[in-house]
């Protein structure tokens, strides 16, 4: 069972801690995504292994937290996630954000500088309200208010709200520098075909950090979740710990 950070007049918000050394390793799940996913549960698992400091969580209206999926926007999850990390954990921290999460990472390390130590990006997202619809669809969600969308991967429709096109559009970065200057590592599917490889290159121009790294995975696709998807992402954050 999962723990509960309780806020005043605020949704619950489930998540898994575990103690360890050097820094803490924060997982962002994506879009729906829940703590609970592969990936979530691996790096978990190998942060137990080695020793080392992690928590996962879940976003309002996910998982076990409390809350309505379609009332959450952008803002809203990152300010969960700051309420977990404030809340949470002490010193330098290692964001491992996943589809949406690697743009909610971005935006956690904007307003957390002091505190993040380095970036992990599974497939990021950033900017997706801006690149991720056609004109039909941002159309629909501007006029009815949200749209639901078939996605092979998922057994449910993808909602998106108006509030939530709206919040991410004031949260845009991949147009200007991004002022992050800590290590940043991305990982990306050459086969990704929710969140082109194109994103990943934008992104890591965009960054004005000196120590940025590109992988491309050939075969990947947008989870990232085969064997050596996993080991690549252990091996990318071991390897960011011991240089920290």
């Amino acid at each position: 069972m999962p723990d509960f950070l309780r806020r005043p007049g605020l949704p619950a918000l489930a998540y898994a801690k575990r103690e360890g050394e050097g820094p803490t390793i924060v997982f962002l799940p994506g879009y729906g995504s829940d703590m609970e996913g592969s990936k979530a549960i691996a790096l978990h698992a190998w942060a137990e292994a080695q020793g080392r400091a992690m928590l996962r969580f879940d976003y309002r209206g996910c998982g076990q937290s409390e809350g309505v999926f379609g009332e959450a926007t952008l803002d809203d999850w990152r300010d969960d996630a700051l309420d977990l990390i404030d809340g949470l954990t002490d010193g330098p921290l290692i964001l491992v954000g996943s589809s949406m999460g690697g743009w909610l990472m971005l935006l956690i390390a904007l307003d957390r500088p002091e505190r993040v130590a380095a970036l992990v990006g599974i497939a990021a997202a950033p900017d997706f309200t801006s690149w991720g619809y056609d004109d039909a669809q941002r159309a629909a969600i501007e006029n009815d208010g949200l749209i639901a969308i078939e996605h092979p991967d998922y057994d449910a429709p993808e909602i998106t709200t108006r509030a939530f096109l709206h919040s991410g559009q004031a949260n845009l970065l991949l147009e200007d520098e991004i002022p992050i200057d800590c290590p940043v590592r991305l990982l990306h599917g050459q086969d990704d075909r929710d969140v082109p490889p194109s994103i990943a290159f934008r992104l890591g121009r965009a960054l004005r950090s000196a120590d940025v790294q590109t992988m491309l995975v050939k075969g990947g696709e947008h989870r990232l979740s085969r064997p050596g998807d996993l080991a690549l992402l252990m091996t990318t954050v071991g390897a960011l710990i011991e240089t920290l």
